[in-house]
């Protein structure tokens, strides 16, 4: 399996284009105060494979607060049956530095 870190102009892309299914990896509170309105809460503390979101025929892109996180999921996704997994750059630090709209608390 790939992963690849991608910019936040990309993610912002493919959700545009319904190209991307997008899981956040933070934790409950935080995705409570503030989140991708796309996003699909995963939190990386009791991380599971089959519950993300079906992705079939589109990117499924990681993220956590600041991008560290999401690279601990990434990996407890070896050896499964993505050929790519994607993380984003710098997290929703980057996605709201980049304009990127969040729901809020």
């Amino acid at each position: 399996m790939n992963i690849e870190i991608v910019s936040v102009a990309t993610v912002q892309a493919w959700i545009a284009a319904g190209k991307a299914v997008i899981v956040d990896v933070r934790e409950d509170h935080e995705f409570a105060l503030e989140h991708i309105a796309e996003a699909t809460l995963v939190p990386l503390s009791r991380f599971d494979p089959a519950a993300l979101p079906p992705s079939e025929g589109k990117r499924l892109v990681l993220h956590c607060r600041s991008g560290v996180r999401c690279g601990h999921a990434a990996g407890l996704l070896q050896g499964g049956t993505l050929d790519t997994v994607y993380r984003m750059e710098g997290g929703i630090l980057g996605w709201k530095q980049f304009g990127g709209p969040v729901v809020p608390h």
